[in-house]
C-alpha cells in the first residue's frame, strides 16, 4: 500500500498539465471537473496511506531514484511515508479538495478560469512534495514550489482595472521578497547540515545529530536560528508577518487554501519534523516561543482594528500560527499539529464564508457596507458562526480543544506566556464577535447588503461540511485520550504531553466569553449605521489607526528599508553618473587622442605600408638580438 505514494504527487501534476495543455478546448465545467477529480484522486492515495500506517505505524521510505550526487553527497528523490506525513498529506489533500470544489463555481465566469486551477493543481504537487519529502533539499524544493504558486495565485488577478491590478501584483511582489528572506536563512542552515553531516536524508541528520553537535553548542544553536528564520517567514511571524495581510489581495479561495490551511503551516511542519535539532537548542526554543507568543497578541490586537473581512482573518491567521509556534517551541508538537489541524477546519470555513458574502454582495469585503446579512443569507451566517465560534474557544468545538491543549502546556511551564496567550485569546473572540456583528447583524448599510441573496449550492455545500468538521474535529485528540499523541509518537518520539488543566481551560473559556459579551456590548446593542464611524475607534483614537497599520511595523520597513534602500541606489546612481561616466567621458577623449595622432600615418598606399612593416619588423629583430646578446 506504502507503494502508493507516488501517486498522491502525480495526480494533481496530471490535472495541471491535462488542464494545461486542452484547457483551451474544454469548457468551464470539464476544467474544474479535471482539477477536482485530480485532487480528489489524491485524497484517496492519503487514505489508503493512512489505512496502512494502522497496521505498520513505523511507515516507510519509498526512493524513486537518484537526484543529485555530488561526492560524497547523494540526494535521492524519496517520499516518506509516517504519522507526521501522512497527517500532513489528508490535510492539504482533504480541505484542498473542498476549496477546489468551491473555487468550481467562485471562479466561474472568470477569464482566466483554466489558469487558475492549473496553479492550484501545481500548488497541491508542491506542497505535498514539500511534506513527503524524505531530506532537506527536497523539501526545500517543495517549499519553493508553494512560494511560486503563491505569487501566482496572489497576484492572480494582476490585470483588473483602475489600479486594482497593480495593487495585487505589489502584494504577489511582497510575499514572494518576505519569505526570500527567510528562504536565505534556510538556504544557510542547508549549507550548514551538508557540511556538518555529509549528507540531507532526515534519517542520517536525526541519528547523528546527537552525536555531533553537543545541546547548546553555537553551532546546533546557529543552524537552529536559520531554520527559524526560514519557518517565520513562511508561517508569518514577527517581524516577518507583513506580507500575508496583503496576501488577501488574491481569490478568496487562495486565501482558504494557501493563507488559512496548508502553505503557512509548512513553517510549523517544519519545526516538528527537525524536533531533534531544535531539541539540542534550548535558546532557540525559547526564541520561538517568545516570538510566538508575541506574535499571537500583537496580531491578534491588530484584527480588532480591520474593516476589510478578509483582512480581519488574514491577522486572525497570523495570531494562530503563533499560538502554533509557542507548542513547538515548548516542545509540544502533538499540541501545535493538534491545533494546526483543527484550525484549518474553522479558518478554511471563515474565508470560504467571507468568500460566499463578498461573492453575494458583488464588491469588495468592507464590513461597514454590511449588516443584516443573517436573514439574506442564512446557510453561511450559520456556518459563519460556527467558525467563528470554533475559533474563539468555545466548546464543545473543535478550537476549543486544540487551543486549550496548548494553553495548558503554558500554564504549567511558561506562566508569562499564558498571560499573553490569554491575552490574545480575549482579544480573538472580541474581533471574532466585532465581524459577526458588522456582518450580520443590524441593517444593511448599503443597496447590495440590502439586495443581497445566498450563494449557490456549489458555494454553500463546502461550508457545510468544513461547519462539520469545525464541530467533531476536536475528537481527534480529546482530553484524556491522546489518541493524536499516540499517532504522532511513532515520528515524534520527544513530544511533551501534559494533562488536561480545568484551570487554564475555565479561564481561557471565561476570557472568550468576556470577549464575546464586549463585542455584543459595543457593536450589537447599538449596530453601526451607514455612514457613521466606528465606536472602537472613536474610544481609541490613535491606537486603533496604529492597530489598524499593524502596529506600524510595515510603515517602519517602507521608512528605513525600502526609502533607505532606494536612498542607497540613488546616492550609486548620481556616483555612477559623476564618477564612472566622466572616467568614461576622458577614456573616449584619450582615444581620440591617440587616434587622431595615429591617423596621419596612414597614407593609403601600399608601398608605404608595406615598408612601414617590414620597417618594424627589422626593429623588433634589432631589439630582440641585442637583448639576447646582453
Amino acid at each position: 500500500m506504502f507503494g502508493l505514494v507516488p501517486f498522491i504527487i502525480l495526480f494533481p501534476a496530471l490535472g495541471a498539465v491535462l488542464n494545461l495543455t486542452c484547457g483551451q478546448w474544454m469548457r468551464e465545467r470539464g476544467v474544474g471537473i479535471v482539477a477536482c477529480v485530480a485532487s480528489v484522486l489524491s485524497f484517496a492515495v492519503a487514505v489508503a496511506l493512512f489505512a496502512a500506517l494502522l497496521d505498520q505505524p513505523d511507515g516507510l521510505v519509498i526512493e524513486l531514484g537518484r537526484w543529485i550526487q555530488v561526492a560524497p553527497v547523494q540526494i535521492a528523490w524519496a517520499l516518506r511515508v509516517d504519522t507526521l506525513s501522512v497527517t500532513m498529506m489528508l490535510l492539504v489533500t482533504g480541505v484542498g479538495t473542498i476549496i477546489h470544489i468551491y473555487a468550481a463555481g467562485y471562479m466561474r465566469g472568470d477569464p482566466r478560469y483554466t489558469a487558475f486551477f492549473v496553479y492550484l493543481n501545481l500548488f497541491l504537487v508542491a506542497m505535498l512534495t514539500l511534506v513527503a519529502a524524505d531530506n532537506f533539499v527536497m523539501l526545500f524544493a517543495g517549499w519553493e514550489g508553494v512560494g511560486l504558486c503563491s505569487f501566482l495565485l496572489i497576484g492572480f488577478w494582476f490585470d483588473k482595472p483602475d489600479g486594482e491590478g497593480w495593487r495585487n501584483s505589489s502584494a504577489a511582489r511582497k510575499a514572494f521578497l518576505v519569505n526570500r528572506v527567510g528562504d536565505a536563512g534556510f538556504i544557510l542552515a542547508l549549507l550548514m547540515i551538508g557540511t556538518l553531516f555529509g549528507s540531507f536524508s532526515f534519517d542520517t541528520v536525526f541519528e547523528q545529530a546527537p552525536l555531533r553537535l553537543s545541546v547548546g553548542s553555537p553551532m546546533v544553536v546557529l543552524l537552529t536560528l536559520l531554520l527559524t528564520m526560514g519557518a517565520a517567514a513562511k508561517s508569518a511571524q514577527i517581524p516577518l508577518f507583513v506580507w500575508l495581510p496583503e496576501a488577501m489581495a488574491g481569490p478568496t479561495p487562495v486565501s482558504a487554501l494557501i493563507h488559512a490551511a496548508t502553505m503557512v503551516t509548512a513553517g510549523i511542519y517544519l519545526v516538528a519534523r527537525s524536533q531533534v535539532l531544535f531539541a539540542l537548542a534550548p535558546f532557540t526554543q525559547d526564541v520561538i516561543v517568545m516570538m510566538g507568543a508575541l506574535t499571537a497578541l500583537l496580531a491578534a490586537g491588530a484584527a480588532v482594528a480591520q474593516f476589510d473581512i478578509k483582512r480581519v482573518l488574514a491577522y486572525s491567521t497570523i495570531s494562530q500560527l503563533g499560538f502554533m509556534m509557542v507548542a513547538a517551541g515548548m516542545g509540544a508538537y502533538g499540541a501545535a499539529l493538534f491545533h494546526l489541524l483543527t484550525h484549518a477546519f474553522f479558518k478554511a470555513l471563515l474565508f470560504l464564508g467571507a468568500g460566499s458574502v463578498v461573492h453575494a454582495l458583488g464588491h469588495g469585503g468592507d464590513m461597514r457596507t454590511m449588516g443584516g446579512l443573517r436573514t439574506r443569507l442564512p446557510f453561511t451566517y450559520a456556518t459563519f458562526v460556527i467558525g467563528a465560534l470554533s475559533l474563539a474557544g468555545l466548546p464543545p468545538l473543535a478550537g476549543f480543544f486544540s487551543k486549550d491543549e496548548i494553553l495548558s502546556h503554558a500554564w504549567v511551564f511558561r506562566p508569562a506566556v499564558f498571560l499573553l496567550l490569554s491575552s490574545a485569546a480575549f482579544l480573538t473572540a472580541f474581533y471574532i464577535g466585532r465581524q459577526i456583528m458588522l456582518v450580520f447583524f443590524g441593517t444593511a448599510r448599503s443597496e447590495p447588503a440590502a439586495a443581497a441573496v445566498e450563494s449557490p449550492r456549489i458555494l454553500v455545500l463546502p461550508l457545510i461540511v468544513l461547519a462539520l468538521l469545525s464541530t467533531i474535529g476536536g475528537a481527534i485528540n480529546l482530553p484524556g485520550s491522546e489518541s493524536f499523541g499516540a499517532w504522532l509518537h511513532h515520528t515524534i518520539a520527544e513530544s511533551e504531553t501534559v494533562a488536561f488543566q480545568p484551570a487554564a481551560a475555565g479561564l481561557s473559556l471565561a476570557l472568550s466569553l468576556c470577549g464575546l459579551l464586549l463585542a455584543y456590548a459595543v457593536y450589537g446593542r447599538h449596530p453601526l449605521e451607514a455612514g457613521s464611524p466606528d465606536p472602537l475607534a472613536v474610544r481609541l483614537g490613535g491606537w486603533f489607526g496604529l492597530m489598524g497599520r499593524g502596529w506600524g511595523l510595515n510603515d517602519f520597513y517602507q521608512r528605513v528599508l525600502v526609502r533607505g534602500f532606494d536612498r542607497i541606489g540613488g546616492g550609486l546612481a548620481r556616483a555612477d553618473e559623476r564618477v564612472f561616466r566622466g572616467l568614461d567621458v576622458r577614456i573616449v577623449a584619450g582615444v581620440r587622442r591617440v587616434g587622431g595622432w595615429v591617423a596621419p600615418m596612414e597614407t593609403h598606399q601600399f608601398n608605404w605600408n608595406v615598408v612601414a612593416i617590414l620597417g618594424g619588423l627589422a626593429l623588433v629583430l634589432i631589439v630582440t638580438l641585442w637583448m639576447g646578446g646582453r
